[in-house]
Formats: C-alpha cells, structure tokens, sequence
C-alpha cells in the first residue's frame, strides 16, 4: 500500500497486547532511536504504545515527574517519529510536560531513571541533551514561532524538510500562538502544526466518521481537487465567494476549523489521538501536502492510568508513588508551603474586603488558589496561559475600583514585563503581585527558576518589592501590599519556609523597614527573603551581624548607613542574580551616598543554573551557610582574618 492510498483504517484490526505485531516479544528494547521504530510494521505500534505506557508509568512513580501529559502523548509521539524522518525532519514540542515518551523513543530510555535530578535528563526538550531536541523549551505557546522559523530558514537555504510543531490545548490560549498562525498563514510556509487537545467538551466530535473525513480532507485527491476549483472559481468573483463560504459552512458544521483555514492553515480533523492507525494514515497523507497545515488531535491526559485520567491536574507533575493505589510515597511536610499561605491569606482578605480579585495565568493550583476559586467563583479569574493579559486585565480591573492580586510564578512574569512597566506601574495602579517560585526551584531547571525578578522589578518606577524571610512574614507582607494604592510585588520561594507560627491576623509591616536579626561585630549580613536563615547559620561561626532587608525597595537606608559606619565588612545575600539584585541597589545607595565601605554581593552567578536538588544546587552556588562562611572569610580584611574569633 502507498503512502496516500486511502482506505478505511477504522475497519483494520486494532491488536494489543501480546497479539500485537512482535507476539510475545519486547518491542520498546530494540527501539533506541526512531530508525529503529521506523523498521516495525505498522500493526505492531499498539503493542509498543502499551509497552511505553507501561515504562513511562513504572519509571515516573519512581522518579516522580510529569506524567499525565507524556501518557497522553504516547501514540501521538510514536506515529510522528514513524511517519516523518527525525531528526533531519524538525519536530518542536510545547512546553516539554508531553515530552517523556520522545525522550524514550530518541535514544535515553535508559536514562529516564535520571530525570530532573542533578547530572540527569532534563524535565524538558534541550538542545544541549538531544539532536531530537530541536529547541529548548519550558514557557509554553514557543513550538509555532520557532517552528516556523525553521521552515522559513529552510526555504531560504533550499532545504527539503518538514517542519512540524505540537502544541498543547492550554497553550493555544497565549496570544504567541495565534501570532505566528496569522504569520505563518501569511508566509504560506510549509509548516505542519499539530493540536493536541486533551479537553473533553469536544470528545464527541471524535469517532469513525470524524476520522474517515480527516483522512479523506487530508489526502491528495481532496488537496488537488480543492485547489483546482480554487483556480477556476476564482476568476468568477460571485461564483468564487458562493463557493467559499459553501466550504467554511460544510466544514464548521462538521469541525471547529474555520478560523485556522481564515488564517490560512488547511485544517483537518479533530482526529482520535489514541487510535494510532488513523493518526499513521493522517500524518502520511498530510506529508504529501504542503504549505500551512494544522491537524487537530483529541487525546487524553492521563490516558491508560485510571488515576491520572480520573485527576489529571495532580498527575501532571508527581512525587514518587505506589502504582497500585496511585499514592504518593512521599511524606507531606509538616511545614505549610508558601502557595498554601498565599492562598489562605487570598480567603481571608476576600472575606474581609470585597473589591479583591484574583487572578492567574493557568496556575490556581501550583499559587494556591483552589480554595478561593472555590469559596469565591465570582471575583476568581482564570485567564488561561496569557499572562500579558493577565496583568493588564488586572490593571483595567484596578482602574474601575477593584483590587486585584495577580497570582503568577516569577519566570513567567518575565512574560508580561512591558505590561508591567507600561500598564501597571506608569499608572500608579494598586496592583498587588504574589508571585511564586522566586529563585531556585530544583527540578524544574532554569526554564522555571525565579532568577531575576529583583533585578527587573526594582528598576521600575513606583514598584515596592518585598521578600519573607517565613511563612508569617508572607502573610503580613501580602496584607502589607494589599494595603498600598501603589503597585506592590511579594516574592517568596518554592516550597516551605522555616516553621514557625502563621498568625491569623491581617497585621501590615511598616513599609522600608528592616529587621535586626542578630546582633555580631564587624561583620552585618544583609540578607534577603529565603537567604535570612542561611545568613543566620553562617554567623554564628563569624560572630556576624544578620539583617533580615525584607524590602528590596524602598530599602532601609538609615540601617544600612548605620551598618556601613558601624562594621568592616557588609555582605549582601539573595537568591537572585547578583546582576542589578539586591545586592545591586545596596551599593547603588552607598555609591550615591558617597560611603566607602568594603561590601560582598553574594547572589547566583551570571549563569543558567541546571536542574537538581536545590539544596544541591545553593551549594554549587555557593548559598548554603558552608558556602557563605567561605566566601566571607576569604574576604575579610587582613586585621579580621589573623583575629582569632574568626581563626
């Protein structure tokens, strides 16, 4: 059979199991790079899906990872690396959660065991892991820009390729995404983007005659009929609108397609993402096609593990756990998260003051935010993944009387800068942002760590940064900046602080205002948010000084004037680039002051820090209270270092 021979897939047998293709035998242990895959025939990748499926399963409840996303993926993935030939053919992954069972199929199968963990596979596509990498990614709403980039760059080089990027439902709601539909459209780029769409309120469109009209759409026979009617109609103006708008009706009464062929795409489907015949036969069909295409997919997320299909949301990402009973083997901390403390001081506000709004980018779990959702539907506002929007939505609603809390991980705030700057913060608006993951965040790498949001919030106009040192200093500097009717910023990490007691009260912090943490010699610790207990540790060998900033702006420049006159070495410390962080604006003020004094910036380095152990990680970077002490010995001033109370 050829490739675009057309016949009816839904009556070809759909075997499983052992009865599938290799009987008996182990599919996925030969399989170590898509050439291998592409030697099997096609009746034997059902039993290799279940074959993946079951390792993906076995290898994450070990590991722990994102899950429900890649087991959804597993026909999608496998029927893409067996009709196209990667990697000379360019195949770009959204966000990189859908992506473990490419990286089993490319080559790192026996790898997967490492993944997220320091020296390991990385959670997400890499270009540095992988040649079936294509492009690095870990924000969502990328592949169809970059994807289109290579086509355009393999136009212009003459290169014979395809292009394909697939891109998951959730990301389809950032505006990137419809950007580079609209340019692609326009390029007339041969480019094929696939959806994958993993919601159930269109489940119903999937089934036999779906299918059978995908195939029929996607094939060549259709193609050349429909462009030669293009040709001839289109010089009979009446004829050629008539014939136009009788399509677009006959194809949105059976799919949703007709805004991506208004942007210029040749759509087809939805298709079922999980019947691997049908997405073999669309895929080779669509091959011989070019110029823009988009192919709708409906999947499942979870699929194949009746608890990650039951609560997809808690198996998208996952700690280690029993397969049996779908429980995670972890302990819970004992210790409340700071997304588990924003959210319960977002309730109590709300039941205190009725203009407040919440607002996230896609988040309500990872911020905290279920219950609020829950308690409060009517001021709760999900915006999907578009954070420009989000923030600029808050400032319409801060403009008309609303207070609005913007709920947001920092590096995807660095999504919404210019909203930031030019929407919020140029109006004076009383925007408060809690935002999440601030620093390093382990796992996840440097796609999600938080490493330079005090470096691009301070030098914006009429922003006020705080940073907690714990979970009750979360809680009143939330209500601190809740309080403000100018744009207010709290930052706070991943995880759970020290414990100590979270009060009930909507107490405030006098604004600029440091506090005096220990009190040392020579030697003052200015140490900001999670790096308050690691200066703690570290002074008690040096006997120094330790500040809790709490404010990154204002700072408190009366203490830190005293400090300067006071001590012979000031150190600051932060989980931020050193860069134009904290550290930064402590000796912007001295220099402006015209104060000299021997001064430390203590920070990450100017350089993408890799996934791991964050506790790991802060000590390559020299933050645990080991790597402090170190770093300030080796620069105390001669007449210290020979002192034997620092020997």
């Amino acid at each position: 059979m050829s490739q675009i021979e057309y016949t009816n897939v839904m009556d070809t047998p759909n075997p499983s199991g052992s009865d599938a293709g290799l009987s008996g035998s182990s599919l996925l242990s030969d399989i170590d790079t898509p050439a291998d895959l592409r030697l099997l025939e096609l009746q034997d990748l059902p039993a290799l899906a279940q074959e993946l499926r079951d390792f993906l399963i076995d290898s994450v409840s070990k590991t722990g990872g994102h899950l429900a996303a890649g087991l959804g993926t597993v026909e999608l993935t496998i029927a893409l690396h067996y009709v196209f030939n990667t990697p000379d053919d360019r195949l770009v992954w959204d966000v990189g959660h859908q992506t473990y069972p490419h990286k089993i199929l490319t080559g790192r199968r026996d790898a997967l065991h490492t993944i997220r963990q320091s020296g390991g596979l990385c959670g997400f596509p890499t270009r540095d892991e992988s040649e079936f990498d294509t492009f690095g990614v870990g924000h969502s709403s990328t592949s169809i820009s970059a994807a289109l980039g290579m086509a355009a760059a393999a136009a212009e080089q003459k290169i014979s390729r395809e292009v394909i990027a697939v891109i998951g439902d959730g990301a389809m709601s950032a505006g990137m995404a419809f950007e580079a539909l609209n340019n692609g459209g326009e390029l007339d780029a041969n480019l094929l983007v696939i959806l994958n769409d993993n919601e159930m309120s269109i489940s119903s469109n999937v089934g036999g005659m779906s299918n059978y009209l995908a195939r029929i759409m996607s094939g060549r026979t259709y193609s050349k009929a429909r462009q030669g009617s293009k040709s001839i109609l289109s010089r009979m103006g009446p004829m050629w609108k008539l014939a136009k708008r009788t399509e677009e009706h006959m194809k949105g009464m059976i799919m949703p397609g007709t805004l991506f062929e208004e942007l210029g795409f040749n759509y087809i489907g939805p298709i079922d993402g999980h019947d691997i015949n049908t997405l073999v036969k669309t895929l080779q069909n669509m091959q011989q096609l070019e110029g823009p295409r988009f192919l709708h997919v409906i999947t499942r997320k979870g699929k194949g593990y009746a608890p990650a299909e039951a609560d997809p949301c808690t198996y998208h990402g996952v700690s280690p756990f029993d397969i049996e009973t779908g429980e995670s083997i972890k302990p819970p901390s004992a210790v409340p998260g700071y997304s588990s403390i924003f959210g319960q001081w977002l309730c109590d506000m709300a039941e205190q003051d009725e203009r407040l709004a919440g607002i996230t980018p896609a988040m309500s779990e990872g911020s905290g935010m279920v219950e609020f959702s829950e308690r409060f539907p009517d001021r709760y506002y999900d915006v999907g993944i578009a954070e420009q929007h989000a923030v600029t939505f808050a400032a319409g609603m801060a403009v008309d009387g609303m207070k609005p809390v913007v709920a947001i991980y920092s590096t995807f705030l660095q999504r919404a800068y210019d909203q930031l700057i030019h929407d919020v913060a140029l109006q004076n608006l009383p925007v408060v942002f809690a935002i999440d993951r601030a620093g390093l965040v382990g796992a996840d790498g440097p796609t999600h760590a938080g490493a330079f949001d005090l470096s691009f919030l301070r030098c914006i106009p009429n922003m006020t940064i705080m940073a907690p040192s714990d979970g009750n200093e979360c809680r009143k500097m939330l209500t601190t900046a809740y309080g403000m009717e100018t744009p207010a910023a709290v930052r706070y990490p991943r995880g759970s602080g020290p414990a100590v007691e979270i009060g009930p009260d909507l107490d405030q912090i006098e604004i600029g205002k440091a506090n005096v943490r220990r009190e040392g010699r020579h030697i003052a610790i200015l140490a900001f948010g999670s790096m308050v207990h690691t200066a703690l540790e570290a002074a008690e060998e040096l006997n120094a000084s330790v500040i809790d900033m709490r404010f990154v702006k204002p700072l408190d420049e009366t203490l830190i004037l005293k400090l300067a006159l006071e001590n012979d070495l000031l150190v600051t410390l932060e989980e931020n680039t050193i860069k134009g962080g904290a550290g930064s604006a402590v000796a912007e003020f001295l220099a402006a002051s015209q104060v000299v004094t021997p001064l430390l910036l203590l920070g990450l380095p100017d350089e993408f820090i890799e996934h791991g152990d964050t506790a790991t990680l802060h000590a390559e970077c020299g933050l645990d209270p080991a790597g402090v002490t170190k770093a300030i010995r080796n620069v105390l001033p001669a007449n210290l270092a020979r002192s034997t109370e620092y020997a």
